[in-house]
């Protein structure tokens, strides 16, 4: 006996085998026989896809695929779903699903990969169903769409590592407890990138570490994360295979190795947004915004790309505005997030773009959020306000080091472009930014970065260039559709097409700090020593002496060393001495880091470097403002890279009785220019400003312009350096007597501030600051 229930109540027999046999003649799936067409049930449709059925010359920048139905329809489960498929050797995209608030749209949102060009890609949605009815479709869901291009036959390359890639190698000074991470010049397959395909090894007695592997689509990115802390002072060589591929199938061409070395200490420092576009405005909002503008957050350290993300950078704002919808990527060569709209912002409207204390740099320290808020993790955020209009003005190049025509280049050169506006990091790579052999066109390989701050983008070669016999480089930076662009959207309206010719020099480069590196203050084998509330150290500090040498300081690991009323600063690291941090091993920091920095400072002496240049002699520096200054007087004069010798022995930047004006350091657009100030040995001093009023008349600030860089800038000061309240310094300071910052009066201490963008180390006596905040520059 056959029994039917539900809606045709409980039959029996052949009476339920006729009304089976009714429905079916009927089309049961559309009018009910016994109730008539009154409660009609089609099955649902598609209406409408995007891209459409068989379309052509599907941008590869597509992220979404959608379909439209006739109703609304319940969400598609693991059973019901939504995929896009394309044939090996390509990779098929994965991604995320979700419908509009009417249920009628279904989008599939791919997981931040460009899709293969010259290729068929077959949409399929199965087991959707309606919800009024519970019918599924009419007709399996299934379309075909192919891409714009020539199918895509080129190996993908590693365009950038963290630790760098140096040659020769190892890299040093790395974090102990750091991420590795590897970037490529194209969307890799996640498959492809696993623990076989990427390895970091060190020779016995190291045993070679343990990490989980992963692929951050959205940063083109593969990230090693070790399961305990790297040993430190030891070489590691990372590797990426050949068995890694591109979406495409098309596998590296060779093995990417590269090496680098750990330092003494682990990264404790918590990121900082230090640059914006739109601009950060207090109180804000910045006005006058273009509507198609990208918006970018540039960091103080690397980041862990997997932290970039939709939820970590968002965009809002208030109604009737509708919060935009966009993609967010992480550059890891720029240290750049990007939010890029999927539409223009609405005109003359307030947004509010947030980056997450999510956000963590690659030793998982959570973000410092806003200056206000360094000492907790905390959410960046800032506003702006729209204009009327987009921004349709294309960038130009507006220098290029080497110029145009240079010849004696020497072989370690990296190769820079300046740019007349903020550029779209995501458009600034290895394929818009060319090095070839000038006869023959033989590409140079190598890797490609971007400094937001300073608008260069930096070709760095793999291998240096040929020197003997001297030979002609030819220099691109792609102009057009596929070429750069900036934050609008705007491309360099003609490629940029320049030549230069070596010889077999070698250029000059900033000396190793070694493990002095991560120390924003160092005491050496005395005291460090903060006044007032207001002193805040990005970075670690230390003395090479017990932990009572320290005082006025509480750190991120919140050790607290002799802190008062009146004197708190705030190290956004931790204090290292002898004894402290409790868990690190005893003295091995600050011994190293004070070994490392005697070096440096040695490295940095006239015995060392001799010849250095007289900024009074205009033989020497015609380019330095000539006699009207002394030989030791920096005060007004702007100075092309290079190694300067005091002839008095000391060094003033208006101080008493001297220029009041600033000191301007001009790299000329190579972003790698390096200065010495060079003063006596065993007695050279400097002064930079006044050390007596709480408010100077005129703060001293040393400015950097061209691309010139604080990490590329050193004083050799043997007998200390005293920095007047409310300047601005650059640059690492070495002495071998004390140093002292701004001065101390009243309870608290009421100094305006004063700034260092470096480091201010002492091998031997103490370090004082009084309401100062020191920077640490990036690698």
């Amino acid at each position: 006996m056959i029994e039917v229930k539900g809606r045709y109540g409980n039959l029996t027999g052949c009476m339920a085998l006729l009304l089976c046999a009714l429905a079916t003649a009927c089309g049961g799936a559309g009018k009910d026989p016994i109730l008539g067409s009154n409660v009609a049930v089609a099955r649902p449709t598609a209406t409408a896809t995007a891209p459409p059925d068989r379309a052509t010359d599907v941008s590869g920048a597509t992220r979404q695929v959608v379909a439209t139905f006739s109703e609304p329809m319940n969400p598609l489960t693991d059973g019901a779903k939504f995929t896009l498929a394309c044939a090996a050797p390509c990779v098929s995209p994965t991604g995320t699903v979700a419908f509009d608030s009417t249920n009628t749209i279904a989008t599939l949102t791919l997981k931040g990969v460009s899709l293969a060009p010259g290729t068929e890609y077959t949409a399929s949605i199965t087991g959707a169903t309606s919800i009024a009815t519970g019918l599924a479709l009419e007709n399996p869901l299934v379309w075909t769409f192919t891409t714009a291009g020539s199918p895509d036959v080129t190996a993908p390359s590693v365009t950038s590592t963290i630790p760098a890639t140096t040659n020769p190698g190892p890299t040093l000074g790395t974090p102990v407890n750091s991420q590795i991470v590897a970037s490529f010049t194209e969307d890799m397959a996640e498959s492809a990138i696993s623990g076989t395909s990427f390895t970091v090894t060190c020779a016995s007695p190291c045993v070679s570490p343990a990490g989980a592997v992963s692929y951050v689509a959205s940063s083109r990115s593969a990230v090693f994360k070790p399961t305990a802390v790297l040993d430190p002072a030891t070489t590691y060589t990372a590797t990426i295979t050949n068995a890694a591929s591109d979406i495409s199938g098309n596998p590296l061409a060779s093995n990417y190795v590269w090496t680098f070395t750990t330092g003494a200490t682990a990264d404790s420092t918590r990121p900082a947004v230090i640059l914006t576009v739109p601009a950060t405005t207090l109180p804000g909002p910045t006005p006058g915004v273009a509507t198609n503008t990208a918006i970018t957050a540039v960091f103080s350290e690397d980041m862990s790309p997997a932290t970039i993300d939709g939820t970590s950078f968002t965009l809002t704002c208030a109604l009737p505005c509708t919060n935009p919808s966009g993609a967010v990527s992480y550059v890891a060569s720029s240290r750049t997030a990007v939010f890029s709209p999927a539409t223009a912002l609405s005109v003359d409207t307030v947004y509010t773009a947030t980056v997450a204390a999510s956000a963590t740099d690659l030793a998982s320290n959570a973000l410092a959020g806003n200056q206000g808020s360094l000492p907790a993790s905390s959410a960046y955020i800032w506003t702006f306000r729209t204009g009327a209009a987009g921004d349709t003005i294309a960038p130009t190049v507006t220098a290029q080091n080497p110029v145009n025509g240079a010849v004696g280049i020497c072989t370690n050169k990296k190769i820079h472009v300046t740019f007349s506006e903020a550029m779209d990091p995501l458009t600034v790579t290895a394929a818009t930014f060319t090095l070839k052999l000038t006869n023959g066109g033989t590409t140079v390989t190598g890797g490609v970065t971007y400094d937001a701050l300073t608008r260069i983008a930096t070709f760095i070669p793999t291998l240096p260039l040929i020197g003997t016999p001297a030979t002609s480089y030819t220099v691109t930076v792609v102009g057009g559709a596929s070429g750069v662009k900036d934050l609008a959207g705007n491309a360099l309206a003609i490629s940029k097409v320049t030549t230069f010719n070596t010889n077999a020099s070698a250029c000059a480069s900033a000396p190793a700090l070694g493990a002095a590196a991560p120390f924003g203050s160092f005491g050496g084998n005395a005291t460090l020593t903060n006044d007032g509330l207001n002193t805040i150290i990005n970075g670690d500090v230390g003395a090479n002496a017990a932990s009572s040498s320290i005082t006025g300081f509480h750190d991120s690991g919140a050790n607290v060393y002799t802190i008062t009323t009146d004197n708190n600063g705030l190290v956004n690291g931790l204090v290292y001495t002898q004894t402290d941090p409790p868990g690190s091993v005893a003295g091995v920091a600050v011994t190293k880091a004070r070994a490392d920095a005697l070096l440096a400072f040695n490295s940095l002496s006239p015995a060392s470097l001799p010849g250095g240049i007289d900024v009074s002699s205009l033989a020497q520096c015609p380019s330095c403002g000539g006699a009207g200054g002394g030989p030791g007087e920096l005060a007004g004069r702007t100075l092309p890279p290079g190694v300067y010798k005091s002839t008095i022995g000391t060094y003033d930047i208006g101080g008493l009785a001297q220029t009041v004006a600033n000191l301007t350091l001009d790299a000329g657009g190579d972003a790698d220019a390096v200065w010495v100030f060079q003063s006596a040995a065993g007695s050279g001093t400097l002064n930079v400003g006044l050390t007596g009023p709480a408010t100077p008349a005129v703060p001293i600030k040393v400015l950097l312009i061209n691309g010139a860089q604080s990490k590329n800038v050193f004083w050799y000061a043997p007998a200390g350096a005293a920095i007047g309240t409310g300047s601005t310094m650059e640059g690492t300071i070495l002495a071998d007597a004390s140093i002292t910052f701004s001065t101390t009066g009243g309870s608290p201490p009421t100094a305006v501030l004063t700034t260092l963008n470096g480091r201010a180390i002492a091998l031997t006596a103490g370090v004082t600051l009084t309401n100062t905040i020191v920077n640490i520059p990036a690698p």
